[in-house]
């Protein structure tokens, strides 16, 4: 075991002790504390948790991978999610704080008066959770088959049972005080090599700014980088391969799905107060922001560094036996791969498909060639060059590594490199968490107290949410293993699949005293319906490129699905009675910030 290794294990396992140790201090011993820590959280402890909560694998590692990969066209992730995030702090967290429930089932069984529409917000809630923590247990096993040196499937167990620990004993009380540790040290992590990259590459100590400076050669960062990439048969870095129209949708179904996550809004039930709803919402937009302005530069920086140093200073490819220890490292752990396909020794990175299949590399065991690489049985019978390169793609990348890769690549030192891998855990696990326990209390709070048997006692819904825990748990580790796709794909999915469920049903219940709950199920049914159809289709039934509707991608029709909410809601709620009058006195109230009390149990 090298020091690096030593390193990586202490600064992991001390982020676990420190976690396991929190969960233990803050074991829920109620409902209330369970679900919603008891709603006494102060806002700036909720506005770190909330930023731990929403940045998930998806933003630290994936998000500067994707963009690394597809330039302008990663731009819909940073807008979306950020924009989302805004909109669900002034639109809707004060008001879901003065109704006053755990959950959005809770909300919407509640406004539209209806067992039947609650159990619809349940089986959305599990679907888009599901979604989501299959991202972050992918993202827990990349960390761990790299750093711990395991395969990725034993990456994803071993972060299953952490998160079993903490999640199932301490509850929301738990999960707070440990996700407010965890801020700490994924921002940390995050920004910490940031700087190191910035100043090493642009000579400006900030990545906000070094995504702007103009190299020793005269030309900027992105300059450079568009060059680098048409060199190789790429497209330019700041152009895209998207429609216009696509990027709008994505960047929508990202902004509205952002504002109907049930484990983000779950957040803004834990603070004693509206006021601190407000307050604690901005907090946390500013610990995000600390993050997303950095990703930019962090990407770029990620993709001039990687060329540069698979591809050489002349541009004609490095030697395998010269390449340094971060490429076979990644190699070996299955999300690098190579074939040199012309015999030269060298490895080549240009534009084209290096491996058939998925397009990811299948690796015959630990079999190596006689230069020590691995044997790959994947690939692409006829090599040809490639825009101006004179070789074919010889190399495939996991765009998930880029994050965790920059360190070593750039070769910062053993303590940096350490911090990410405690940093990228720390990312994927707190999000988990958060979705976990929302799984665990639609079942435990919203179905089987609510709906199935009002009459169980405290305790016994304790019990049933933590048996709910240990199954989600189980169900997000088989996804985690077996993916639909990278990190930020599959979380782009759950949103989508919120923006076409919970974002109308939620807007409408607060904005609109019309709407009752035959056009909110009928909305619900329609939205998410319509979406995952696309989804499992395009994602899981092999269609085309060619058969997309108005070439609206699957991560980006959770906005088309959104649509079809609101037409289908508005429709039936007009051909049905209205609400309640009480139900239409609880809409004008909820619009009112003042008079909300502290956060009960139901």
């Amino acid at each position: 075991m090298g020091t690096q290794d030593i390193l990586n294990f202490v600064f992991i396992g001390a982020s676990f002790a420190l976690y396991i140790g929190i969960a233990i201090w803050a074991k829920a011993g109620s409902t209330k504390e369970f679900y919603v820590a008891g709603g006494g959280v102060p806002p700036i402890a909720n506005g770190m948790a909330t930023a731990a909560d929403w940045m998930s694998a998806a933003s630290f590692i994936s998000l500067a991978g994707i963009i690394s990969f597809i330039g302008r066209d990663g731009a819909a992730y940073l807008m979306g999610w950020t924009g989302g995030y805004v909109m669900l702090a002034m639109l809707l967290a004060p008001y879901l704080r003065k109704f006053g429930k755990f959950t959005v089932p809770d909300f919407v069984g509640d406004r539209y008066y209806s067992n039947f529409a609650r159990v619809i917000a349940v089986i959305c809630t599990i679907i888009i959770s599901f979604t989501y923590v299959a991202g972050q247990m992918r993202g827990v096993g990349i960390v761990f088959s790299r750093f711990l040196h395991v395969d990725i499937n034993t990456g994803v167990v071993l972060g299953m049972a952490i998160v079993f620990f903490y999640a199932v004993l301490g509850g929301m009380k738990g999960i707070t005080y440990t996700q407010v540790a965890q801020y700490c040290v994924l921002i940390l992590a995050f920004t910490i090599p940031a700087l190191f990259l910035s100043f090493q590459i642009t000579g400006h100590i900030l990545p906000q700014t070094g995504l702007g400076a103009t190299l020793d050669s005269g030309q900027s960062i992105l300059a450079t980088v568009d060059q680098l990439s048409t060199d190789l048969g790429f497209k330019e870095y700041t152009s895209g391969n998207k429609s216009t129209l696509d990027m709008f949708f994505l960047t929508a179904a990202l902004m509205c799905g952002t504002a109907g996550l049930p484990h983000v809004i779950v957040r803004f039930f834990t603070v004693p107060r509206v006021k601190d709803a407000r307050s604690s919402a901005g907090w946390a937009l500013m610990f995000i922001a600390i993050l997303y302005t950095a990703v930019p530069g962090v990407a770029a920086f990620g993709k001039y560094n990687l060329i540069k140093t698979v591809n050489g200073a002349d541009g004609s490819g490095t030697a395998y036996t010269e390449m340094p220890e971060w490429f076979k490292n990644w190699e070996t752990a299955g999300l690098i791969g190579w074939n040199d396909y012309n015999g030269d020794g060298k490895v080549q990175y240009a534009a084209g498909k290096a491996f058939t299949g998925k397009g990811k590399p299948a690796f015959d065991g630990e079999n190596r060639n006689a230069d020590g690489s691995r044997v790959v049985t994947n690939l692409v019978a006829e090599p040809k060059a490639v825009g101006n390169a004179q070789y074919a793609n010889e190399v495939y990348v996991d765009r998930d590594i880029m994050v965790l890769a920059n360190p070593e690549i750039a070769q910062l030192p053993g303590w940096v490199i350490a911090l990410v891998a405690a940093g990228a855990v720390a990312a994927a696990l707190s999000t988990a968490a958060g979705l976990l326990l929302v799984i665990s209390t639609a079942i435990s709070h919203d179905l089987m107290k609510k709906t199935i048997n009002p009459n169980i006692s405290d305790k016994q819904e304790l019990m049933y949410a933590r048996l709910a825990a240990i199954v989600a748990i189980c169900v997000a580790g088989y996804f985690g293993i077996n993916p639909p796709g990278f990190v930020a794909i599959v979380v782009a999915l759950a949103f989508g699949l919120a923006a076409s469920s919970f974002f109308p049903v939620i807007i409408m219940g607060i904005f609109s005293k019309r709407m009752n709950k035959e056009g909110a199920v009928a909305g619900m049914i329609v939205g998410i319906s319509t979406t995952m159809a696309y989804i499992i289709y395009f994602k899981f039934m092999g269609g085309t490129k060619d058969e997309l509707f108005m070439g609206i991608s699957p991560e980006g029709f959770g906005t088309v699905g959104m649509i079809l909410n609101f037409i289908t809601a508005f429709v039936v709620s007009s051909m049905t009675p209205p609400p309640p009058e009480e139900i239409q006195h609880i809409v004008e109230d909820i619009r009112i910030p003042r008079g909300a009390g502290e956060a009960h149990a139901h």
